[in-house]
């Protein structure tokens, strides 16, 4: 029995999600010559959200990303994504988020600012999130769904390289969209 977004109150939604991996993706986006898009995801992560729906100013998130995990479907760019050149996941095997803030936008939008945490390099950003909706599943758990990106320069947290193109510009773009789907499940 689903429970549609509209019946639910904000309120209802109050309490402490874990992040479900098999049904959340957390991936990336940038653009490789100039010319095209790359996608990639990281398929280890771990998260929990407290969420307030009386005062969503006091919820919270964290989040933590297993750097080893990068999928862009292609071996060898994720070995040089996983290398210093890149993430450096040898000796920063992990990206970190912890939110600072929450503020309600309007009834399906939220704002959250946080210190995004990558190769060792904080900075804040804030991430707005569409609340999907929310549903019990079939074994009973109450589930909430959000979407949402921000885009940021790789270059803010040291991943710098690149390589020249033959005819102008860059291999790799500086601007990284960050992409989260998230379904979180309430715990009891």
């Amino acid at each position: 029995m689903t429970t549609p977004q509209a019946q639910l109150a904000l309120t209802d939604l109050t309490g402490t999600y874990t992040l479900d991996p098999a049904h959340t993706r957390i991936g990336f986006v940038a653009r490789h010559a100039m010319v095209t898009k790359v996608r990639g995801a990281f398929n280890e992560f771990e998260g929990t959200a407290t969420l307030d729906g009386a005062n969503p100013s006091a919820s919270h998130v964290e989040v933590t990303i297993d750097a080893a995990s990068i999928d862009t479907r292609n071996a060898q760019r994720d070995e040089h994504l996983r290398s210093n050149d890149f993430l450096a996941m040898q000796e920063h095997p992990k990206i970190t988020f912890s939110s600072t803030g929450v503020r309600l936008v309007d009834d399906t939008t939220f704002e959250v600012t946080g210190d995004l945490t990558i190769r060792g390099v904080t900075h804040p950003v804030t991430i707005p999130f569409s609340f999907e909706g929310a549903a019990k599943d079939p074994f009973g758990n109450l589930r909430a769904g959000f979407e949402g990106s921000v885009t940021i320069n790789r270059k803010d947290y040291g991943v710098t390289w690149n390589a020249a193109l033959e005819g102008g510009g860059v291999l790799v773009s500086d601007r990284v969209v960050l992409e989260f789907e998230v379904s979180a499940i309430k715990t009891a």
